[in-house]
């Protein structure tokens, strides 16, 4: 099934030259985006569009900047569209992934979404580095001194008092009470 997508940016523009262009290349569907969001999460119809698409079907767009925002945010919808068998068709650009040349394509979008991938994760492993030399940890700052988690445990291994009676006489949840008295510091 061909699927269309049109979208524009702002309330002044219309969507009729992008939805004369999907009818004319037989969409039975036709998503259309009035929103100006830069982030497809909070795109409504594109989310409703991309749900919708199953496998062995095919995503018609005017011109691939109607799809993705940004570069990255292109190539995650791309890479999201090739792990579920989605076809994508961008009518300008004279892109089609049921051709030889269309899955190449598909498949540098892949690579290029792999490729920040491990790029996002380089430059938070050298993030953290950095935090820990300079004597930084990661995590929530701990609710308790070193002193208040040993009188929660010797109250909770007393057994006189309860686990929520601890939580509210130090102010911290149930929880955060089980999980000082289940590790060591």
């Amino acid at each position: 099934m061909k699927i269309g997508y049109a979208r524009v940016s702002t309330k002044d523009q219309n969507l009729e030259l992008q939805l004369g262009a999907l009818k004319k290349a037989k969409c039975t569907r036709i998503y259309e985006e009035t929103k100006s969001d830069k982030n497809s999460a909070d795109r409504p119809e594109l989310r409703a569009c991309l749900d919708s698409l199953r496998a062995g079907d095919t995503l018609v767009i005017w011109k691939l900047d109607r799809l993705g925002r940004s570069l990255i945010d292109l190539v995650r919808i791309v890479e999201q569209l090739r792990k579920t068998k989605v076809q994508l068709v961008s009518l300008t650009e004279n892109l089609d992934t049921t051709t030889a040349m269309g899955k190449f394509v598909f498949k540098v979008f892949a690579l290029l979404a792999e490729h920040e991938r491990e790029r996002i994760s380089e430059r938070t492993t050298a993030g953290l580095a950095n935090a820990r030399a300079r004597g930084r940890i990661g995590g929530a700052k701990k609710k308790t001194t070193a002193g208040q988690r040993k009188q929660i445990r010797a109250l909770h291994k007393a057994g006189s008092v309860s686990i929520g009676e601890i939580a509210h006489q130090f102010k911290i949840s149930k929880p955060t009470v089980h999980r000082i008295v289940t590790t060591e510091d």
